[in-house]
Protein backbone atom coordinates (compact mmCIF):
# COMPACT_ATOMS: atom_id res chain seq x y z
CA UNK A 1 0.00 0.00 0.00
CA UNK A 2 1.20 2.97 -0.52
CA UNK A 3 0.85 6.17 1.79
CA UNK A 4 0.51 10.01 -0.13
CA UNK A 5 0.06 13.33 2.27
CA UNK A 6 -2.63 14.16 -0.13
CA UNK A 7 -6.14 12.80 1.19
CA UNK A 8 -7.65 13.41 4.29
CA UNK A 9 -8.95 10.41 4.90
CA UNK A 10 -5.96 8.36 4.95
CA UNK A 11 -3.85 6.62 7.62
CA UNK A 12 -0.44 6.32 8.86
CA UNK A 13 0.55 2.73 7.85
CA UNK A 14 3.44 0.55 7.50
CA UNK A 15 4.57 -0.74 3.71
CA UNK A 16 4.43 -4.65 3.02
CA UNK A 17 7.86 -4.84 1.87
CA UNK A 18 10.70 -3.80 3.17
CA UNK A 19 12.10 0.00 2.24
CA UNK A 20 15.34 -0.07 0.71
CA UNK A 21 18.84 1.17 2.40
CA UNK A 22 18.10 4.37 0.90
CA UNK A 23 14.80 4.96 1.75
CA UNK A 24 16.10 4.05 5.21
CA UNK A 25 18.81 6.82 5.14
CA UNK A 26 16.15 9.34 4.04
CA UNK A 27 14.11 8.57 6.80
CA UNK A 28 16.32 8.65 9.41
CA UNK A 29 17.45 12.10 8.17
CA UNK A 30 14.32 13.94 7.98
CA UNK A 31 13.10 12.70 11.11
CA UNK A 32 16.22 13.99 12.52
CA UNK A 33 16.36 17.31 10.68
CA UNK A 34 13.11 18.40 12.16
CA UNK A 35 12.76 16.38 15.85
CA UNK A 36 13.31 19.47 17.32
CA UNK A 37 9.96 20.79 15.90
CA UNK A 38 8.13 17.63 16.39
CA UNK A 39 9.08 17.68 20.28
CA UNK A 40 7.48 21.15 20.49
CA UNK A 41 4.21 20.21 18.93
CA UNK A 42 4.30 17.35 20.71
CA UNK A 43 4.94 19.18 24.13
CA UNK A 44 3.05 22.31 23.57
CA UNK A 45 -0.06 20.04 23.28
CA UNK A 46 1.19 17.73 25.96
CA UNK A 47 2.74 19.92 28.54
CA UNK A 48 4.76 16.48 29.34
CA UNK A 49 8.27 16.61 28.10
CA UNK A 50 8.44 12.77 29.21
CA UNK A 51 5.20 12.08 26.91
CA UNK A 52 6.18 14.26 23.94
CA UNK A 53 9.22 11.96 24.03
CA UNK A 54 7.61 8.85 24.01
CA UNK A 55 5.25 10.37 21.21
CA UNK A 56 8.13 11.04 19.20
CA UNK A 57 9.18 7.19 19.55
CA UNK A 58 5.50 6.63 18.20
CA UNK A 59 5.90 8.70 14.93
CA UNK A 60 9.69 7.67 14.36
CA UNK A 61 7.64 3.74 14.16
CA UNK A 62 5.10 4.81 11.96
CA UNK A 63 7.85 6.91 9.93
CA UNK A 64 10.02 4.56 9.57
CA UNK A 65 7.35 2.32 7.66
CA UNK A 66 6.34 4.75 5.17
CA UNK A 67 6.31 4.83 1.43
CA UNK A 68 9.34 7.84 1.43
CA UNK A 69 8.73 8.65 -2.04
CA UNK A 70 5.54 8.94 -2.49
CA UNK A 71 5.66 11.57 0.33
CA UNK A 72 5.92 15.35 -1.33
CA UNK A 73 6.16 17.32 2.17
CA UNK A 74 8.38 15.36 4.92
CA UNK A 75 8.04 18.34 7.48
CA UNK A 76 4.17 18.53 6.94
CA UNK A 77 3.67 14.52 7.13
CA UNK A 78 5.86 14.09 10.20
CA UNK A 79 3.88 17.11 11.58
CA UNK A 80 0.43 15.23 10.96
CA UNK A 81 1.61 11.69 12.75
CA UNK A 82 2.95 13.31 15.62
CA UNK A 83 -0.11 15.36 16.32
CA UNK A 84 -2.19 12.33 15.54
CA UNK A 85 -0.38 10.55 18.14
CA UNK A 86 -0.07 13.21 20.46
CA UNK A 87 -4.24 13.79 20.20
CA UNK A 88 -4.05 9.72 21.56
CA UNK A 89 -1.48 10.49 24.26
CA UNK A 90 -3.49 13.92 25.26
CA UNK A 91 -6.75 11.95 25.85
CA UNK A 92 -4.85 9.39 28.15
CA UNK A 93 -2.46 11.73 30.23
CA UNK A 94 -6.50 13.95 30.93
CA UNK A 95 -7.58 11.00 32.66
CA UNK A 96 -4.44 10.82 34.01
CA UNK A 97 -5.22 14.17 35.62
CA UNK A 98 -8.59 13.44 37.18
CA UNK A 99 -6.62 10.97 39.85
CA UNK A 100 -3.42 13.49 39.95
CA UNK A 101 -2.56 14.73 43.50
CA UNK A 102 -2.74 18.25 43.79
CA UNK A 103 -2.28 20.87 40.93
CA UNK A 104 -1.20 19.40 37.64
CA UNK A 105 1.70 21.80 36.04
CA UNK A 106 3.36 21.43 32.75
CA UNK A 107 6.45 19.66 33.00
CA UNK A 108 9.23 22.91 32.95
CA UNK A 109 12.27 22.71 30.35
CA UNK A 110 15.67 23.98 30.40
CA UNK A 111 15.81 26.22 27.26
CA UNK A 112 18.21 27.06 25.19
CA UNK A 113 18.82 31.00 24.79
CA UNK A 114 17.97 30.78 20.97
CA UNK A 115 14.05 29.89 22.27
CA UNK A 116 14.29 33.67 24.27
CA UNK A 117 15.32 35.00 21.27
CA UNK A 118 12.16 33.68 19.35
CA UNK A 119 9.33 36.07 21.35
CA UNK A 120 6.84 34.09 19.88
CA UNK A 121 8.17 30.79 20.29
CA UNK A 122 8.86 31.66 24.08
CA UNK A 123 5.15 33.15 24.13
CA UNK A 124 3.58 29.87 23.42
CA UNK A 125 5.74 27.95 25.72
CA UNK A 126 5.61 29.95 28.59
CA UNK A 127 4.40 28.28 31.75
CA UNK A 128 1.44 31.36 32.09
CA UNK A 129 0.70 30.20 28.08
CA UNK A 130 0.79 26.27 29.05
CA UNK A 131 -1.82 26.65 31.37
CA UNK A 132 -4.01 28.46 29.22
CA UNK A 133 -3.68 25.98 26.39
CA UNK A 134 -4.65 23.42 29.33
CA UNK A 135 -8.33 24.96 29.14
CA UNK A 136 -8.66 23.96 25.86
CA UNK A 137 -10.06 20.52 24.58
CA UNK A 138 -8.04 18.03 23.33
CA UNK A 139 -8.47 19.39 19.56
CA UNK A 140 -9.15 23.14 19.90
CA UNK A 141 -5.44 22.74 21.37
CA UNK A 142 -3.91 20.75 18.13
CA UNK A 143 -5.91 23.02 16.34
CA UNK A 144 -4.77 26.51 17.95
CA UNK A 145 -0.63 25.26 18.44
CA UNK A 146 -0.61 24.02 14.86
CA UNK A 147 -2.37 27.52 13.59
CA UNK A 148 -0.68 30.13 15.76
CA UNK A 149 2.24 28.53 16.67
CA UNK A 150 3.56 26.92 13.75
CA UNK A 151 1.04 28.64 10.79
CA UNK A 152 -0.19 25.90 9.54
CA UNK A 153 -2.80 25.85 6.62
CA UNK A 154 -6.20 25.39 7.51
CA UNK A 155 -5.87 22.06 4.80
CA UNK A 156 -2.82 21.05 6.68
CA UNK A 157 -4.28 21.25 10.03
CA UNK A 158 -6.84 19.40 9.08
CA UNK A 159 -5.30 16.30 7.25
CA UNK A 160 -3.68 16.04 11.47
CA UNK A 161 -6.84 16.64 13.21
CA UNK A 162 -9.48 14.46 10.58
CA UNK A 163 -11.49 17.45 10.47
CA UNK A 164 -12.70 19.31 7.22
CA UNK A 165 -10.98 22.61 6.39
CA UNK A 166 -14.41 24.55 7.06
CA UNK A 167 -14.67 22.96 10.80
CA UNK A 168 -10.98 23.47 11.33
CA UNK A 169 -11.21 27.10 10.97
CA UNK A 170 -15.05 26.88 13.36
CA UNK A 171 -12.28 25.51 15.97
CA UNK A 172 -9.53 27.69 15.46
CA UNK A 173 -11.92 30.68 16.29
CA UNK A 174 -13.21 29.61 19.06
CA UNK A 175 -10.04 28.49 20.40
CA UNK A 176 -8.31 31.79 19.49
CA UNK A 177 -11.34 33.56 21.44
CA UNK A 178 -10.95 31.35 24.64
CA UNK A 179 -7.01 32.02 24.90
CA UNK A 180 -7.22 35.69 24.15
CA UNK A 181 -9.80 36.05 27.16
CA UNK A 182 -7.26 33.98 29.31
CA UNK A 183 -4.00 34.67 28.59
CA UNK A 184 -1.98 37.37 30.09
CA UNK A 185 -2.62 40.88 28.35
CA UNK A 186 0.47 41.73 27.02
CA UNK A 187 4.00 40.37 25.87
CA UNK A 188 6.39 40.33 28.78
CA UNK A 189 9.47 40.87 27.86
CA UNK A 190 12.56 38.84 29.59
CA UNK A 191 13.99 41.93 31.24
CA UNK A 192 10.72 42.45 33.13
CA UNK A 193 10.39 38.94 33.85
CA UNK A 194 14.05 39.07 35.19
CA UNK A 195 13.35 42.13 36.96
CA UNK A 196 10.34 40.64 39.18
CA UNK A 197 11.97 37.50 39.76
CA UNK A 198 14.85 39.22 41.38
CA UNK A 199 12.86 41.71 43.44
CA UNK A 200 11.10 38.19 44.15
CA UNK A 201 14.09 36.57 45.22
CA UNK A 202 15.68 39.69 47.48
CA UNK A 203 12.53 39.79 49.28
CA UNK A 204 12.52 35.67 49.84
CA UNK A 205 16.14 35.70 50.70
CA UNK A 206 16.04 38.41 53.12
CA UNK A 207 12.79 37.43 54.50
CA UNK A 208 11.31 40.97 53.11
CA UNK A 209 7.08 40.80 54.02
CA UNK A 210 6.54 44.63 52.55
CA UNK A 211 9.22 44.04 49.35
CA UNK A 212 7.34 40.25 48.73
CA UNK A 213 4.28 41.94 49.17
CA UNK A 214 5.22 45.27 46.42
CA UNK A 215 5.96 42.73 43.97
CA UNK A 216 2.80 40.70 44.10
CA UNK A 217 -0.36 41.26 42.90
CA UNK A 218 -3.63 41.58 45.23
CA UNK A 219 -5.18 39.10 43.52
CA UNK A 220 -1.70 36.96 42.70
CA UNK A 221 -2.21 32.82 42.76
CA UNK A 222 -0.24 30.11 43.76
CA UNK A 223 0.04 26.61 42.44
CA UNK A 224 1.93 23.95 43.39
CA UNK A 225 3.10 20.64 42.03
CA UNK A 226 4.30 17.68 43.85
CA UNK A 227 2.53 15.10 42.19
CA UNK A 228 1.62 13.23 45.88
CA UNK A 229 5.47 12.72 46.12
CA UNK A 230 6.93 16.26 47.43
CA UNK A 231 4.80 18.53 49.81
CA UNK A 232 3.32 21.36 48.11
CA UNK A 233 -0.10 23.20 48.34
CA UNK A 234 -2.73 21.31 46.91
CA UNK A 235 -5.07 23.65 45.95
CA UNK A 236 -4.74 27.24 44.15
CA UNK A 237 -3.96 29.69 47.34
CA UNK A 238 -4.98 33.03 46.03
CA UNK A 239 -4.52 36.62 47.56
CA UNK A 240 -1.21 38.65 48.27
CA UNK A 241 -1.72 38.47 52.04
CA UNK A 242 -1.98 34.84 51.91
CA UNK A 243 0.17 33.82 49.14
CA UNK A 244 3.12 36.18 50.71
CA UNK A 245 3.15 34.68 54.10
CA UNK A 246 2.67 30.94 53.05
CA UNK A 247 5.67 31.56 50.59
CA UNK A 248 8.60 32.95 53.36
CA UNK A 249 6.80 30.42 55.72
CA UNK A 250 7.73 27.72 53.47
CA UNK A 251 11.11 28.73 52.59
CA UNK A 252 12.10 30.43 55.54
CA UNK A 253 11.89 27.14 57.52
CA UNK A 254 14.50 25.85 55.02
CA UNK A 255 16.61 28.91 55.22
CA UNK A 256 20.20 27.51 56.36
CA UNK A 257 20.39 24.79 53.33
CA UNK A 258 18.29 26.45 50.45
CA UNK A 259 19.39 28.68 47.64
CA UNK A 260 17.61 30.14 45.27
CA UNK A 261 19.43 30.91 41.26
CA UNK A 262 18.43 32.29 37.92
CA UNK A 263 17.29 29.63 34.98
CA UNK A 264 16.03 29.67 31.86
CA UNK A 265 12.46 27.88 31.61
CA UNK A 266 10.28 27.78 29.15
CA UNK A 267 11.98 30.38 27.10
CA UNK A 268 11.54 32.86 30.28
CA UNK A 269 13.58 33.51 33.01
CA UNK A 270 12.72 31.60 36.49
CA UNK A 271 14.17 30.99 39.83
CA UNK A 272 15.20 27.09 40.53
CA UNK A 273 15.17 26.00 44.08
CA UNK A 274 17.88 23.95 45.70
CA UNK A 275 18.05 22.32 48.78
CA UNK A 276 20.94 21.03 50.41
CA UNK A 277 22.89 21.38 46.96
CA UNK A 278 19.82 19.69 45.02
CA UNK A 279 17.03 20.18 42.92
CA UNK A 280 14.46 20.51 44.50
CA UNK A 281 11.75 23.34 42.75
CA UNK A 282 11.33 25.02 39.97
CA UNK A 283 9.55 28.71 40.78
CA UNK A 284 8.03 30.55 36.67
CA UNK A 285 5.42 33.60 37.22
CA UNK A 286 2.91 34.87 35.21
CA UNK A 287 3.51 38.84 35.17
CA UNK A 288 0.52 41.26 34.29
CA UNK A 289 1.20 45.08 34.64
CA UNK A 290 4.81 44.81 35.96
CA UNK A 291 3.29 42.67 39.20
CA UNK A 292 3.38 38.66 39.71
CA UNK A 293 -0.08 37.51 39.24
CA UNK A 294 0.94 33.28 39.09
CA UNK A 295 3.49 31.92 40.93
CA UNK A 296 3.94 28.08 39.61
CA UNK A 297 6.00 26.23 42.23
CA UNK A 298 6.77 22.56 40.28
CA UNK A 299 8.21 20.08 43.22
CA UNK A 300 7.39 16.38 41.51
CA UNK A 301 10.72 15.57 40.99
CA UNK A 302 9.72 13.10 38.03
CA UNK A 303 8.91 16.70 36.20
CA UNK A 304 12.36 17.94 36.72
CA UNK A 305 14.26 15.71 34.83
CA UNK A 306 14.23 18.30 32.02
CA UNK A 307 15.98 20.81 34.32
CA UNK A 308 19.25 19.13 34.00
CA UNK A 309 20.41 20.29 30.37
CA UNK A 310 18.90 22.58 27.63
CA UNK A 311 15.86 21.11 25.68
CA UNK A 312 15.88 22.85 22.17
CA UNK A 313 12.88 24.43 20.92
CA UNK A 314 12.05 25.08 16.80
CA UNK A 315 8.99 26.46 15.30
Amino acid sequence: MRVTPTRTDEREKPVTSEPSGRERDGATEAFVAHRNLLFTVAYEMLGSAADAEDVLQETWLRWAGVDLPEVRDRRAYLVRITTRQALNRLRTLGRRKESYVGSWLPEPLLTTPDVAEDVELADSVSMAMMLVLETLTPTERAVFVLREVFDLGYDEIAEAVEKSPAAVRQIAHRARAHVAARRPRGVVSAAESRQALEAFRRAVETGDLQGLLDILSPDVVLLGDGGGVKQAVLRPVTGRDKVARLVLGGLLKHAASLSLGPAQVNGYPALVVHLDGALDTVVAVRLDEGRITGLYAVRNPEKLSHMRRETALRR
